[in-house]
């Protein structure tokens, strides 16, 4: 069980998606403690300097799910994990299960 989630789930245009996008990407860049807001209400987080990612990309039932994951440690004095050398695999995913949870760092990014 997590300390915290957030979840939005909503239609976006494409230009929505964008300011989005930038938005995350200028908290990001900031770092330290970053407001991203979110248009139901303002999430404030403490950003370090290194972070690790994740992308992942399914095409599955004639759709396209991108996913953009980013993780850090809560306490400021851990460091993030050191990133790993990008790989390329194939895999088979199972079929999506609906109403399945979406974490924070996950939610953001599905919006976009």
């Amino acid at each position: 069980m997590s300390d915290l989630k957030f979840e939005q789930k909503r239609s976006l245009s494409r230009h929505e998606a964008a300011d989005l996008l930038t938005a995350l990407a200028g908290a990001l860049r900031e770092g330290g403690r970053a407001e991203l807001d979110l248009g139901s209400g303002v999430l404030g987080l403490r950003v370090p300097d290194r972070l690790h990612g994740e992308i992942e990309v399914e095409v599955e039932d004639g759709k396209i799910e991108l996913e953009i994951e980013f993780t850090w440690p809560i306490t400021p004095n851990e460091t993030a994990a050191a990133p790993r050398q990008p790989t390329a695999t194939a895999r088979k995913s199972a079929p999506a299960k609906s109403g399945r949870g979406r974490s924070t760092k996950r939610a953001a990014a599905k919006a976009a």
